[in-house]
């Protein structure tokens, strides 16, 4: 089978809206985390939320009046990573359209422009409802859009297996091009559209989704943003919810190298299942999500003792957390590994954390250093692996794996090399 590399990223965060930007927040321990927009003093709520994205830079005004921002974030994230790759330009000359594909993931897709319609429809009347509300809300219109501006033919496919859809995405890529059914697929995460662009309120429209999470027992009670996700910490209390997208261009080496593209990375191993325990809570003993993780590193053909860095989803939620520690004790069980979690700088960008995990880490990679948990100060003990804290680790490792689990039991495990 032929190998897959990784040529080209793209990034819109909270920390930024290139990978640069990205990676230098997440190196400096930046927390991107404040009060959401629609905060008021009886209901309370931290948001991590893109902040200053101007979608006209990236989109003609048709397509930003027709969209929803998890599919604008899409189309901005992928012209960075096609630039990168070296594809930049309409029809992405020296491609076979019909072998160029396009794999996305997102838990929401346009559900807040859903919920928006309705709030127009309850406060202004049925002329007041967005008339382009049906293509704003289906799922598929990122992969969409990006095949429309591209004339791409291959496989476009949308991922929705909560927060795990980015890494099921980019797996599921990487198996097309080892299957020899695309040569290149553009792939990643993306979630948002609950604010505007800039990342004030809209209007009067409050979205219920965040009432939910607190009402669900997701979200913590501290009013110390720097304390308010803390993957992996004893003190961790809960999510906070946040957005962007995160893009990578995936193909074999064999067309990379033909076209003389630079390798940035590689994908090695690629694993999912179910974890069919319980709506929202993992497994407590990590059983499914250690699983997950030995089958994506068999995938690889590789030993634990192979990996030496690990991206962890690390949600800052004690039930989360017990159980991905748990995984990790058992599959690397007194290893040397290094473990962060990007999430106390970005918080939990739902569909995009998986792809937006895979940059970090091939970044991460590249500079030989993981970022530091943001945030955790006491790490829980009984993790029996390192949890960078503080500053970021040197490490010496040419692999590194990354986990995304997301509500319903959907686990996801990928092993990425250095290029």
């Amino acid at each position: 089978m032929p190998d897959v590399v990784i040529t080209g990223t793209g990034m819109i965060s909270a920390l930024g809206h290139d990978v640069p930007a990205f990676w230098s927040g997440l190196c400096a321990g930046e927390v991107a985390i404040g009060a959401a927009p629609w905060s008021s003093p009886g209901h309370f709520a931290w948001w991590s939320g893109v902040r200053d994205f101007d979608p006209a830079r990236w989109a003609d005004p048709a397509v930003v009046s027709g969209s929803d921002q998890f599919t604008l974030f899409t189309l901005a994230a992928a012209a960075q990573a096609l630039a990168q790759a070296g594809l930049a330009g309409a029809g992405l000359p020296g491609l076979d359209p019909r072998r160029t594909g396009v794999a996305m993931g997102t838990s929401m897709g346009g559900t807040g422009a859903l919920l928006k319609s309705q709030h127009q429809l309850e406060t202004g009347g049925p002329e007041a409802v967005d008339r382009k509300t049906m293509i704003k809300i289906w799922p598929n219109m990122a992969a969409a859009q990006v095949a429309m501006r591209y004339g791409l033919h291959g496989p476009s496919l949308t991922f929705c297996t909560a927060c795990a859809s980015s890494l099921d995405a980019i797996g599921s890529a990487a198996g097309l091009i080892r299957a020899g059914r695309a040569d290149v697929v553009i792939a990643g995460g993306t979630e948002g559209g609950y604010g505007r662009p800039d990342g004030s309120p809209d209007g009067d429209f409050v979205p219920a989704v965040f009432y939910s999470h607190a009402g669900y027992g997701l979200t913590g009670g501290t009013r110390d943003r720097l304390r308010a996700s803390i993957p992996f910490d004893v003190d961790r209390s809960g999510i906070v919810v946040g957005e962007g997208c995160g893009m990578v261009v995936l193909e074999s080496r064999e067309h990379a190298q033909r076209r003389g593209a630079a390798v940035l990375g590689t994908v090695e191993g690629y694993a999912s299942l179910s974890d069919s325990y319980h709506p929202s809570s993992p497994e407590p003993d990590g059983t499914w999500e250690a699983e997950v993780m030995r089958q994506a590193l068999a995938d690889a053909s590789l030993a634990p003792s192979g990996v030496g860095a690990i991206i962890a989803h690390g949600t800052s939620t004690p039930k989360g957390d017990s159980a991905e520690i748990r995984a990790i004790n058992s599959v690397y069980d007194g290893l040397p590994v290094t473990v962060t979690s990007i999430k106390g700088n970005l918080g939990h960008p739902s569909g995009a954390a998986g792809a937006q995990a895979v940059v970090a880490g091939l970044c991460a990679l590249r500079d030989h250093k993981l970022p530091h948990t943001a945030g955790t100060v006491k790490v829980d003990p009984e993790a029996r692996f390192e949890v960078v804290t503080g500053a970021p680790a040197a490490i010496s490792a040419g692999r590194i794996q990354v986990n995304a689990f997301g509500f319903g039991g959907q686990n996801a495990s990928l092993v990425l090399g250095a290029a």
